[in-house]
């Protein structure tokens, strides 16, 4: 469920309730609302679910293991003389004949299997389910397939509605917020308490990206548009998550979209003396004034898309401004005078990526000393512009390859026209071999921008450590629970 602000609900008529609606609330033995007057608190259940996993498997991939903070939202959400309780399908087992009214799932693409393996275990013991999240906004007749209600949009406004709705027995199959919110809300974190999260903390300032990207679904999610946080709420919340030693992460998709908003923010965290990391685009790197902010604030490293060193390539996904001024080396030179370290994103299956292409890449990520680097295939996301255009020219292998059973990660799901789509998916990998290689991983601790904090050469070492790791982990993973039986159960 993405989170939101205030904003326009179009409700629908009670008559779309479905028939499994009706069902679910009036079997005597079902989890329903309790009437008014009941002594019993509603309660509600948030679920994390994960990406999937092998038949059996013990250990989770541990850098999959971030605080979901879309769950605190929702959380944050409830009404009060609600009963909120949250499991990580990560980290726990599920306890699916634990007594409750509701479940809310946020849902991701990749995600989406599992959502609904978890929503049919609890709506096969008439536990009504209710999803959002950027799948259910992309592909919301889908999620309705497998879901009593939908959050489409954005959702403090909505969630509250919804779990109202179900209190008083008069849910509606869809709720849609019809424009972006005016200000965003605040995580409950103490659904976290007992959960063994990596150590970094997450705050949010900003949803959305102005650039359009045709690969990317946040900007079909946010339609190309960004709102902030009220900063003095930003400022309280990192004062109140903040440990000694521990980094924050600023969630956005990129925290200078708006650079002036994202300066006046950086101004406000430079008393407080911490140590940050974000998601930030390229042309950050080319102001002074905001390369200063970032040091004097406490940035000790952003994730840049640098996604190609192909000047063809970044023309036909629409990031042809990643070449201004000189483009990534001198972004990354500009980076490294100011001691920002740099994780490098890079993508590959434009119609100009050869074999060739995989190889300079790695390459230059050595070379220039990246912090840490991903090496993926496009991956056409539904909704987005790369996966109409790719459906157009029938070169998708799977109608919806995040529901097919043969899917698995790291597969090509597309036909590329440089490689093959097996060749591209094994380059990918050992591309991230070469990377992660111990070779490849003390070459770039040297560089001095790596090397110049104790604190943040052993956090290289570490994470270094577990993406070498998590190179074989991931790879072939299958898309929800292979152990999992039984039939996806659909509404109605």
């Amino acid at each position: 469920m993405t989170r939101s602000e205030p904003a326009s609900v179009t409700r629908s008529h009670p008559a779309a309730v479905t028939r499994s609606h009706r069902a679910v609330l009036a079997r005597p033995d079902a989890a329903a609302a309790p009437r008014p007057g009941s002594a019993r608190p509603f309660r509600l259940t948030i679920v994390h679910p994960c990406v999937g996993r092998f038949a059996g498997m013990r250990r989770y991939i541990r850098t999959w293991q971030m605080e979901p903070i879309p769950a605190a939202m929702l959380a944050g959400l409830a009404p009060p003389g609600v009963e909120t309780r949250f499991y990580d399908d990560r980290l726990e087992p599920i306890p699916f004949d634990e007594t409750t009214d509701l479940v809310a799932i946020s849902v991701e693409t990749y995600t989406a299997r599992r959502a609904y393996q978890i929503a049919s275990e609890y709506r096969a013991r008439g536990v009504p389910v209710v999803m959002g999240g950027f799948h259910a906004t992309l592909c919301p007749e889908e999620v309705g397939r497998y879901a009593e209600s939908v959050v489409i949009g954005e959702a403090e406004e909505l969630f509250p509605r919804v779990v109202d709705d179900y209190r008083h027995g008069t849910p509606e199959k869809w709720y849609r917020s019809e424009e972006r919110p005016t200000r965003l809300g605040t995580p409950d974190r103490s659904i976290f308490q007992g959960k063994r999260y990596l150590g970094i903390r997450l705050v949010e300032f900003a949803r959305g990206c102005r650039f359009t990207c045709d690969f990317c679904a946040v900007q079909s999610f946010f339609g190309a548009t960004q709102r902030h946080r009220d900063i003095d709420a930003v400022v309280a919340e990192v004062r109140r998550v903040r440990r000694p030693g521990r980094l924050i992460f600023f969630i956005d998709d990129n925290i200078v979209s708006d650079l002036e908003a994202a300066k006046e923010l950086m101004r406000a965290l430079i008393p407080l003396k911490i140590r940050w990391v974000s998601q930030a685009s390229i042309n950050v790197a080319f102001d002074e004034e905001a390369l200063d902010l970032l040091r004097r604030s406490g940035c000790q490293g952003l994730l840049v898309g640098f996604e190609s060193l192909n000047p063809e390539s970044l023309r036909a996904m629409k990031k042809g401004f990643n070449l201004m001024k000189g483009g990534p080396p001198a972004a990354l030179a500009n980076f490294r005078r100011h001691g920002i370290r740099i994780y490098g994103t890079f993508i590959f299956g434009y119609d100009a990526d050869t074999p060739e292409t995989l190889d300079t890449t790695v390459r230059f990520a050595r070379e220039e000393g990246l912090f840490i680097a991903a090496f993926n295939h496009i991956t056409p996301f539904p909704g987005t512009p790369l996966e109409q255009r790719m459906r157009q020219e029938g070169r998708l292998r799977f109608d919806a390859w995040w529901l097919d059973e043969a899917y698995r990660y790291n597969m090509v799901p597309f036909h590329p026209k440089g490689m093959s789509h097996e060749e591209l998916a094994r380059l990918c990998v050992e591309a991230r071999r070469r990377f992660y290689s111990w070779k490849g991983i003390v070459s770039r601790g040297r560089h001095r921008v790596n090397r110049n904090s104790a604190f943040m050469l052993f956090h290289f070492l570490v994470i270094n450590a577990m993406h070498q790791r998590d190179v074989e982990g991931r790879n072939g993973l299958p898309l929800g629970d292979e152990g999992w039986q039984g039939p996806l159960l659909e509404a109605g």
